[in-house]
This record gives structure tokens, C-alpha cells and sequence, in this order.
């Protein structure tokens, strides 16, 4: 049985290719993902390890937990702890650590780096071992700063040249006096780093006299745990902590893992998608070689194989394909991990060097997963097989299946089916996560019910399409008998693309809808008419706040400053607001009460009065970071939003209790509203600084926008594997059944039909199968939409459902494109068949 099931395997390897195919692109996608996250994670943990490379033992500040009516607080580094921590036996040096978020910009004005990754410190003395100089001397004073080669090469600056760069809003121009080389893995993964003296760099990150870390080098002979431990012994235990290099070596590796896990495991979705995909393929395939092979089983068990024996041999056929599959799609994962490397650095993003790094694990899970997928695939149109008598498999090629069999498959399709839809309904009631899982259940279930029923569902859906059919003549009429001959093989072909459509209509519904509703939060929560803030969601200066006012048309300004604190022994947020211009600004519903902020009055959103049981009148007690308590009011209550929300009080009565008040943003109104000149002025008066953003709501609106097609088209990318998979799917089965049916091909040709109708008839039957598949994706994609969305609304009272017919009929072209291009090789072949042999073939 073993050399009928390889000379079987040999003898229809070109039907076999499909499948291999199917199964090598789904291998290779998770074989590539694993080769570029271990690859990426590799590159950035020895990029980040260099970094610690000079500090053996890190002393940071001791965070002390809120409790009672304390707030939450982290003790200062003083020079004090820094001269200790040098004098302690075995230490070599020590030097005091100052970071911050530092824009710079190029010589064209825009930002380098991105975000977090535009960072800035303090250079240590007149030579810091950490940042060695390449070229130049250290800084000295506001007017100098130190950048490191990377930038200043990718910028094109040099040594004097002056350059523009922001630390909390206001724009500084020093002058360059160095470039430094740097192991930092924010640098290496195309950030930026800006060195001042210490004073300078305390001073711009509102850390006066103080350090965020003090790292101590050991003398020679002393290890990092004995530093350590003469550190902990010298240094007071409540105010610091030590750790050794090693220790922030393994932490930051542990950290990139968990991050790298996250991109993994999405992207192994998608792969998992294109993998499920595809055994709809492979169970298709198998089932019908079997039943092309149905007198060469049935001969095999009159001259005495067993069931289990012919069963074995069709698995022994899964075994080879589904090794040859997790062998090529390894190798191609290979270069799919290198690629995605590649097309990082395309799109900007600039990754540490490294090797590209081939696991152990990634190759084991290649051929695992190959063999696995195609053997669970092929188990039951190998079961079926071993069933079907020998002398009824001997006198029939095509064993139907019995009216009990379809009956008992509907029923189980129409139970699953209904305890879907039932299961999502009863979901869309429920609040927030309370109703994921429930959800999630109910669509696994629902889709699993639909596949079930989709033989029955096939008939009357195909039907419908018979009008149009019926304008191309005798290949129409040939073409929708032919879809609808075999129910469970076209059902099996449609469901392939049915799935990835599902879900790209279903991300498509529900981005948009949440685009929509965000947009129409946006314009019904604020009167503002520009919203200021940093680019990288860091807080503002102050300063920032008073040099908009001072723009000519501007009639309002408040700053939106957040701040915790201690109320009823639960740590709360509390929004600092200009309490005379807030009401100007926003345009929030009011439950209960009157929307005044200032002095000792707040008003607050319905949420929070319900957590705390509050209502308008209602007082409570705050206690600040200083300590200081305040007795306050609640003036009334206000429905709160995603943008808006949570305790508003006067900045005059937030502000003392602050050492470095900084403004999350800033809300303007103008008097002749948004326009061009006016955000020209704003931009101009904060010095064109590229680290400030100031937008209008077109403009946060433009920003949702680009960023919901950003993430739609990555999906649409990701999912593309599985409609690749599912095209494949339909060339496999329209083959095999031309294939199949050579015999009636042939007889049909020696009739009277042309070879262009025949190509017609074949790409009329892939286009009806195809619109099938697309027709029940987009249903239930829609489906799927409406419901997640009704589970989003009753956290967010604006939404509303956008249904995009535009993009449902590009689905659907594409379907139809999918199904046209699937044909054109059977369709071909189909043609070229040569009619008396056709007729003579079995």
C-alpha cells in the first residue's frame, strides 16, 4: 500500500501542484514570520544590550505607591545620592543619567526620527566614556548641543552649523559642537539622540539638580553583584533601587520579546487564515482524486486491502504533498523574513544590523504544520473512501451521496447556523468585554454553519443568476449545471474565498463606522477651532498657551492639563481647564446642573459621578501631589467622550499644587473661525516648530482618516495570502473537473460546440462559483460589521453604522475578477482537448 500510495502520488503530480501550492504559501507565511520577528528581535536585543555594555549596576529612584490620601510619587536623584554612589567601595565612577524628548529638525524644517524615538540627554563633563566624540569638544551652556553621527550625516549637518530642535514646545537654535557615536538601540533603529551639558539638559527637562539615573561603573575585581550589594548596604533603601547591567540587559530583552510577541501573533493570524483557507483546497482536492480513483480503490479491496489500509495510503499521499509543501515553504518563509526586512527599511523604518536568524523551532514548525494541515485535510475524503463497497465503487465512478447524508448535514448546518446568529445577538447586548468572547464564539460558530449549509445554500443562490446566464446561450445554461452538479465540491470552492471576504467586509464596515463616529465626536464635543499639541502626545510648555493668545484673532484659549490625585482613597485624573473660557470651547451635553468651572467648583463627567455616587451639589474632598487637600463641588454633570471626559477643575486652583505644570494640549478659538491665515499665524508665533501640531477638525479628521486606510490596507495586504490561496483553489478544482469531465467535453464538441464556447462555459461556471464564494462573504461580513459595532456603541454613544457599498461592489468585482482569472488555464486546456480521444477517455 505504501508503493500504490507514492506511484499514486507520482502518477497525478500536476493535480496534485495546486494543492501544494495552497499549502507551501500558507507555510511560508508562518515560517516568514517567525524568521522576521526572531530576526528583528535579535537585531534590536544585541542593539539595546551595547547600550548597558558601560554600566554595571543602575541606581534609579523608588517609586512610592498612592495610599490613603498620598499620591503616587518617585523621590528625586540629587547630587548628594550621586557622590555617594561613587564613594561606595568597589565603585570605579559614576555618572548622573538626564533623558527627555528632544524634536529636532532638518535643514528643511521637518522632524528626524519619529516620535519617541527623538530622544536627548546629558553629555557628562568634558569627556563622557558613554558618547565618544568622533569630532568637536563637549557643549557648554543652552547655545550648544551634540548630535550623534547618524543623525548628523542622514541631516547633513556639521560641526558649527546651527539647528532647530524643541524640547517642550518653545524652538531652540544652538549651535553644534560635536558628533558622538553611540551603541543607543533608539539611534540604531533611526531615532535621533541630542546631547547637552548636564545643567542645560536639567534645566530644558524641568529636572533642576536632579537625575533620572545614576550609573556606576565597578573597579576592576569587583563584580556587579558585589557593587550591587556595597550599593545597597550605602544607599537608603526607600528612596532607590540598584540593578546591574546584566539585569537591565536581560529586562530590555524580555521587554523587545513581549513586543515582538504581539507583531507574531498577528501576524500569525493572517497566516492561520490563509492556512484554514487552504484546506478547504486540499479536502477538496482529495476528494476528488478519490473519486476519479473510485474502481482503483474498490480493486484494491476486492483482492483483499482493508479499510484502514486504503485510508492509510491517501494519508501516506497527504504525508508526501504535505512534506514537500513544508519544505518549499520553508525556504520561501526564508525569503518572505528577508523581504519584510527589506520593505522596512522601503517604508523609512531603519532596523539594527544583524543576521537574519533561522531558529531551530521555525523549521520544526514549517514542517510540522505542512504535514499536519494537509493530513487533517485529506483524513476525511480518505475515510469516505475506505467506506464506499467494492462492488458498488466497481460499477459506479461517481458515488452520490444519499438523501440521509444531505439531511443529516443541513440539520447540523442549520443548528450551528442558528446558535451562531444566536449567540452574536445575545453578544451585541452585552457591554464592552463583557461580550468579545461571546462574540467571537457566535462568529466561529455561525461561520462553521454557513460552510455546512453552503451545498444547500448553492442551488438557489446559482439559480438566481440564471437570467444572465441565459444571454450566453448554450454555455450559460451548460455553465450554472455544471456549478450546481457537485454542490459540496462547489461548496467547498466558494467557501475558500467566502472566508477571506468575510473578513476583509467585516474590517472594512467596521472602520469605517468608527472613523464616522470619531469624526462626529470630534465636531459635537468641541467649539474649538484648532487643537494644539506635541507631535508625540508629549505635554507643552506653558509658554506655548500664552503665545497663542497673543495671535491676532484668537478670542479663547484654554490649556488641558491632566494631574493625578488622591479622592476617597482612589487614585483620580484631574483636567486643569481655563474654567472662564471652557464652556466657549467644548459643547458637552449636560445631565444635571450648570457647567461652571472655577474655584472650588468642578464639574465632572456622568461616569465618574456614578462611580463615586456623585450628583450636581454633591462635595468631596481632593488631595493633591503637594499634599494639600481642597474641599470641592460638584457643579454639574456632563456626558462624557473618548476625547472629553473625567474631573474639569480651574487651572488657578490646580496650578499651585504643581512644581512643572505641563498642558496635554491646547483648545483656540478664533474669531472668523478655522482658516488658512489664521493657522499661519499660530504656527508662525510657536516658530514653525515641526514638534508642534496645531489642527483644525478637518484636520484631526484628515489624520483618523489616514489612519484607518493605513490600517485597512495592511489588513487588505495580509489577508491578500488567503484570496491568493483561495484563486488557487478554484484553477484546482475547475482542472480537475475538466479533467473529470473529458469525456462529456468531447462529446459536447463533436455536437457542435466551438472551442470559444467551451472556454466560455468554463469561465462562466468559475465566475458563477466565484460570485458565490463573494456574495456570502460580504453577507456575512456585513453581519459580522453591524454586530461588532453594536457591542462598540454602548461604549461610544456616537457611533453609527457606514455601510461602503462602494468598496462591497469592489469585493464582489473582485470575486468576480478572482473567478475569471482562475479560468483562464482549465479554460484553455478545456479547449484543446481533442474530441475523439475525449470520447474514448473513461
Amino acid at each position: 500500500m505504501f508503493r500504490t500510495a507514492l506511484r499514486t502520488v507520482l502518477a497525478h503530480k500536476a493535480r496534485l501542484l495546486m494543492t501544494v501550492l495552497a499549502v507551501m504559501l500558507g507555510v511560508a507565511f508562518v515560517s516568514g514570520t517567525l524568521v522576521f520577528t526572531s530576526t528583528l528581535s535579535d537585531a534590536y536585543q544585541t542593539s539595546f544590550a551595547k547600550g548597558f555594555d558601560g554600566v554595571d549596576v543602575a541606581v534609579e529612584p523608588e517609586h512610592r505607591e498612592a495610599a490613603g490620601d498620598r499620591v503616587g510619587e518617585t523621590p528625586e536623584l540629587t547630587r548628594s545620592l550621586l557622590d555617594r554612589s561613587a564613594k561606595v567601595p568597589g565603585a570605579a565612577s559614576a555618572v548622573g543619567v538626564v533623558t527627555g524628548y528632544t524634536a529636532l529638525a532638518d535643514k528643511d524644517g521637518k522632524l528626524i526620527g519619529d516620535g519617541f524615538q527623538s530622544q536627548g540627554g546629558n553629555y557628562w563633563g568634558t569627556k563622557d566614556p558613554r558618547y565618544p566624540l568622533t569630532e568637536g569638544r563637549a557643549p557648554h551652556g543652552t547655545g550648544e548641543v551634540l548630535l550623534d553621527a547618524r543623525t548628523a550625516e542622514r541631516a547633513g549637518y556639521r560641526v558649527g552649523d546651527t539647528v532647530r530642535l524643541s524640547v517642550d514646545g518653545p524652538v531652540l537654535t544652538p549651535k553644534v559642537t560635536g558628533v558622538f557615536t553611540t551603541d543607543d538601540g533608539n539611534v540604531a533603529a533611526g531615532g535621533s539622540l541630542a546631547l547637552f551639558d548636564t545643567a542645560t539638559a536639567q534645566k530644558l527637562f524641568g529636572k533642576p539638580g536632579t537625575f533620572d539615573q545614576i550609573d556606576v561603573e565597578a573597579a576592576p575585581g569587583t563584580s556587579q553583584e558585589q557593587l550591587k550589594a556595597a550599593l545597597d548596604k550605602a544607599l537608603p533603601k526607600d528612596l532607590v533601587e540598584t540593578t546591574t547591567g546584566q539585569q537591565l540587559a536581560d529586562e530590555q530583552a524580555e521587554m523587545i520579546s513581549s513586543q515582538m510577541s504581539g507583531l507574531k501573533q498577528g501576524l500569525l493570524v493572517f497566516a492561520g487564515i490563509a492556512l484554514f483557507v487552504g484546506t478547504f483546497i486540499i479536502a477538496n482536492t482529495f476528494t476528488m482524486l478519490v473519486a476519479q480513483r473510485t474502481k482503483e480503490l474498490a480493486l484494491l479491496r476486492a483482492v483483499g486491502a482493508s479499510r484502514r489500509q486504503v485510508t492509510r495510503s491517501v494519508l501516506i499521499e497527504a504525508f508526501v504533498v504535505g512534506t514537500v509543501a513544508g519544505v518549499t515553504g520553508l525556504l520561501a518563509g526564508v525569503g518572505v523574513g528577508a523581504g519584510l526586512r527589506g520593505l522596512m527599511g522601503t517604508l523609512g523604518a531603519t532596523v539594527p544590523d544583524g543576521p537574519l536568524v533561522i531558529a531551530p523551532g521555525t523549521v520544526a514548525t514549517a514542517l510540522v504544520v505542512g504535514v499536519v494541515v494537509t493530513m487533517l485535510a485529506a483524513w476525511l475524503p480518505g475515510r469516505r473512501a475506505a467506506k464506499i463497497p467494492p462492488v458498488a465503487a466497481m460499477s459506479s465512478v461517481h458515488a452520490k451521496a444519499t438523501a440521509k447524508s444531505l439531511m443529516l448535514r443541513n440539520t447540523i448546518g442549520a443548528l450551528f447556523s442558528a446558535a451562531g446568529v444566536a449567540v452574536v445577538l445575545a453578544a451585541t447586548t452585552m457591554s464592552g468585554s463583557d461580550g468579545q468572547a461571546p462574540m467571537g464564539l457566535g462568529a466561529v460558530l455561525l461561520i462553521i454553519g454557513v460552510f455546512v449549509l453552503t451545498p444547500l445554500l448553492s442551488r438557489p443562490l446559482i439559480a438566481a443568476a440564471a437570467p444572465v446566464l441565459r444571454v450566453f446561450g448554450v454555455s450559460g445554461k451548460l455553465a450554472r449545471q455544471n456549478a450546481v452538479r457537485n454542490p459540496r465540491r462547489t461548496a467547498a470552492t466558494a467557501s475558500a474565498l467566502m472566508i477571506g471576504l468575510t473578513l476583509i467586509t467585516g474590517m472594512t464596515v467596521m472602520a469605517g463606522s468608527l472613523q464616522k463616529s470619531i469624526d462626529k465626536m470630534a465636531s459635537a464635543s468641541l467649539k474649538a477651532d484648532y487643537v494644539v499639541s506635541m507631535s508625540n502626545g508629549n505635554t507643552l510648555s506653558p509658554d506655548v498657551e500664552r503665545k497663542v493668545k497673543r495671535v491676532e484673532g484668537v478670542t479663547a484659549t484654554s490649556p488641558m492639563r491632566n494631574a493625578p490625585s488622591r479622592i476617597d482613597g482612589e487614585t483620580e485624573y484631574l483636567t486643569g481647564v481655563d474654567g472662564p473660557a471652557i464652556g466657549r470651547l467644548t459643547d458637552l451635553p449636560l445631565d444635571e446642573g450648570a457647567f461652571t468651572v472655577s474655584g472650588s467648583k468642578a464639574v465632572v463627567d456622568d461616569a465618574t459621578a456614578k462611580a463615586h455616587g456623585w450628583k450636581a451639589g454633591s462635595a468631596f474632598t481632593v488631595s493633591y501631589e503637594d499634599g494639600a487637600r481642597q474641599r470641592m463641588t460638584v457643579a454639574g454633570v456632563y456626558q462624557g467622550n473618548d476625547m472629553l471626559n473625567g474631573i474639569l477643575i480651574d487651572n488657578t486652583a490646580l496650578a499651585p499644587h504643581q512644581d512643572e505644570p505641563g498642558d496635554m494640549n491646547v483648545l483656540v478659538k478664533t474669531d472668523g473661525g478655522a482658516s488658512a491665515a489664521v493657522k499661519d499665524r499660530l504656527e508662525k508665533a510657536l516658530g514653525d516648530n515641526p514638534a508642534i501640531s496645531v489642527q483644525d477638525k478637518k484636520d484631526i479628521s484628515n489624520e483618523i482618516a489616514q489612519m484607518f486606510t493605513l490600517m485597512l490596507n495592511m489588513l487588505y495586504g495580509l489577508l491578500a495570502m488567503a484570496v491568493i490561496v483561495a484563486v488557487l483553489g478554484v484553477i484546482n478544482t475547475l482542472a480537475m473537473s475538466v479533467f473529470e469531465r473529458s469525456q462529456e467535453i468531447g462529446m459536447l464538441r463533436a455536437i457542435g460546440l466551438d472551442r470559444r464556447d467551451v472556454k466560455r462555459m468554463v469561465r462562466l461556471e468559475s465566475l458563477v462559483i466565484s460570485l458565490f464564494g463573494g456574495v456570502l462573504g460580504v453577507g456575512l461580513g456585513v453581519f459580522f460589521g453591524w454586530a461588532a459595532g453594536e457591542l462598540l456603541g454602548t461604549r461610544m454613544a456616537t457611533y453609527e453604522l457606514v455601510l461602503p457599498w462602494g468598496r462591497m461592489g469592489v469585493f464582489l468585482l473582485l470575486a468576480a475578477g478572482v473567478g475569471m482569472l482562475a479560468a483562464l488555464w482549465p479554460a484553455r486546456r478545456a479547449a484543446r482537448l481533442n474530441m475523439l480521444t475525449a470520447i474514448k477517455s473513461e
